[in-house]
């Protein structure tokens, strides 16, 4: 470092001149103090200039007139992990596990080490035993022999584990490396230690949480329904939202309920850093999320910014928060036109508004916003169809997707009865018809419109396909209509290219298409002439679309498919020959796949059912009559 400094100087750091005469000015007052031995702990880079010989008064003249500023000081608790990093504030050390253990080992540390290794290995189903550790122990010796060294070092005990334990694998080396080799230790603090308000808040709700932060990722599974567990749920969203992410969500396992949530949770010492840094929100946990959202909530430009932090806040428990957030909210929905945000915005509303009686928050105010962005979704998504290009249809593709979901979603608002007359007594005059005037029977009604807009300007077949497809699944277009609006799509006077698109949109991604061909072997034929008669010259066009929209299809569906096309489709359940009595019989269906329900077939799986259910399981059934037979496929 000496030669370095000589040649480059402050290296381009200005304010190391001023950072070292400060140094060299608490070094003299520590050496008035405890005499000259004293110990300077630094970066090597700043030794030079601290070993130079300097006055008191020229450094002092170096920090005359600069500002006073006030600050406090917090320690840290670091990790192995962070002490081998190579960049940032890390140590450089590559091995801080293998320097605690020898540090911390009695007595015999090659052995006590590879003791260590064994157990992580049998831990992770390696099988490994005491003679693995014995003949480990002396290659490792060995090595250290021929190596002419005193003692067996971390290179002899490493190729010692890789030859006897391994079996010459470098893969459980990998294992050993970051789980013994560096670590995942979490160093401590004493409790005197000072820290800033929020920090202190923070330990506190850890300890009376009963989770203590660990440098090793951990899996927590939390129930919402259990008083620990919510409060559990709220710090940790609290946290996220002040921008420390102790913990992350993750796809809960085995359980799609709203009342299970699922966080992977690993501290890294920057987070204490950032705990430092939100202490300028607030002296709490509480207050410092609910002065972030609102910061958050009145600077926040698009819609989709404000909808998303008005679900983070109700899922973090942040009442105070809740005015300011759907006042923005209200604000930016009345000033936004484009269908595309009102769409991305709507989801998150009524995720909200469905599940947060889950954690007991009111969602009134939201559900009234989710309804007002719907309403206005219903008018302006129509004319916001038409006129799309590729990637534009793209894009809408996606909001229509998430817009019949959450619409899916959203509560209905209970009827009232009418002024005057008590909602038990029944009206002497007959009712008039029922008009399904819901929000669902609306949505539907746009679904239709979108569905058949084929004018000018035209829908894009890709939404078309998936209106319909929407509207099928939901029970509210019949199979005959589907097969209507299929053969429109696919006839001789649409261009191969939005024929496609629009079977794309009808059969594709993950709307369970391929299944909807196999069963409905009138929607199959369709497909299948279409595609036969797409003249040679249009085909490379067709071809990609195509190849996008049954790639998505498992790989039995995909089969199952090819079998119906090499037979040819067969006639629907109950349809007759057109060339009546004598006629040729129609071709039979692909096993499995009949027109009717096949007994034989049905009747095997008898036993195992019985087995399953626990009904005589010794019971054999010889013969079965129809209705036996539609159970048992049942």
């Amino acid at each position: 470092m000496g030669e370095l400094r000589a040649a480059y100087g402050h290296g381009g750091h200005e304010d190391d001149a001023v950072r070292e005469a400060h140094m060299r000015v608490r070094m003299h007052a520590a050496r008035r103090e405890f005499g000259e031995r004293v110990v300077v702990v630094c970066g090597a880079w700043h030794v030079p200039a601290l070993a130079a010989r300097s006055t008191v008064t020229a450094d002092r003249k170096l920090l005359k007139g600069l500002p006073k500023v006030k600050a406090e000081i917090s320690w840290v608790p670091w990790t192995h992990r962070r002490l081998a990093r190579h960049s940032g504030y890390g140590a450089g050390i590559a091995s801080p596990g293998w320097y605690s253990h020898l540090f911390h080992a009695p007595d015999r540390p090659l052995e006590r080490w590879l003791t260590k290794v064994a157990g992580l290995l049998r831990d992770e189903d390696f099988a490994v035993s005491s003679a693995h550790v014995i003949e480990a122990v002396r290659l490792a010796e060995t090595l250290a022999a021929l190596r002419g060294r005193p003692l067996a070092g971390l290179a002899e005990t490493t190729d010692a584990v890789r030859a006897v334990m391994c079996e010459g694998s470098d893969v459980p080396i990998a294992l050993v490396r970051d789980r013994l080799v560096v670590g995942d230790v979490l160093g401590e603090v004493p409790a005197s230690a000072p820290a800033v308000p929020l920090q202190q808040d923070l330990r506190r709700a850890q300890r009376s949480l009963r989770l203590a932060p660990e440098a090793a990722e951990r899996e927590l599974e939390l129930d919402l329904r259990k008083d620990m567990d919510a409060a559990r749920s709220r710090l940790l969203h609290r946290l996220r939202l002040l921008g420390v992410g102790w913990g992350t969500p993750a796809a809960s396992r085995g359980s799609t309920g709203t009342f299970r949530e699922t966080w992977r949770l690993r501290w890294e010492p920057e987070l204490a850093v950032r705990v430092a840094e939100a202490g300028v929100w607030g002296t709490t946990v509480v207050s410092a999320a609910t002065a972030k959202a609102e910061s958050e909530a009145l600077g926040a430009t698009a819609l989709a910014e404000v909808t998303e932090l008005a679900e983070r806040c109700l899922l973090a428990a942040l009442p105070d928060a809740l005015p300011v957030v759907m006042r923005a909210l209200a604000d930016r929905a009345a000033l936004t036109a484009d269908v595309g945000h009102l769409a991305q915005a709507l989801p998150a509303l009524v995720r909200s508004v469905r599940y947060g009686d889950v954690r007991g928050t009111d969602t009134a105010a939201l559900g009234e916003v989710a309804a007002g962005l719907a309403e206005r979704i219903l008018v302006g998504l129509p004319p916001a169809c038409a006129g799309l290009d590729a990637d534009g249809a793209a894009d809408m593709l996606r909001h229509l997707e998430a817009v019949h979901r959450a619409i899916g979603l959203l509560p209905e608002p209970k009827p009232s009865a009418p002024p005057g007359q008590p909602a038990s007594s029944a009206p002497s005059a007959p009712p008039a018809p029922a008009v399904d005037d819901s929000l669902r029977a609306r949505w539907a009604a746009v679904l239709r419109a979108i569905a058949g807009r084929d004018g000018t300007p035209a829908t894009p077949g890709l939404l078309r396909g998936r209106a319909a497809r929407l509207l099928l699944d939901d029970g509210r277009l019949a199979e005959d209509e589907a097969a209507r609006l299929m053969r429109l799509a696919l006839s001789p006077g649409t261009a191969p290219p939005e024929a496609a698109s629009w079977i794309e949109g009808f059969i594709g991604g993950d709307a369970g298409g391929g299944m909807l061909l196999v069963h409905d072997e009138r929607l199959l034929g369709l497909v299948d002439g279409w595609l036969t008669s797409v003249p040679a010259e249009a085909f490379t066009d067709v071809l990609p679309l195509l190849r996008r929209t049954f790639s998505a299809y498992d790989t039995g569906v995909r089969r199952t498919l090819g079998e119906l096309v090499r037979r040819g489709p067969g006639r629907a359940a109950g349809e007759s020959g057109a060339g009546g009595e004598g006629a040729a019989p129609a071709a039979p269906a692909a096993p499995g796949f009949g027109p009717g329900l096949d007994a034989d077939r049905a009747a095997a799986v008898v036993p195992t059912v019985r087995l399953l259910l626990g009904l005589d399981p010794g019971h054999q059934t010889p013969a079965l009559d129809h209705d036996d037979t539609a159970e048992a496929a049942r």
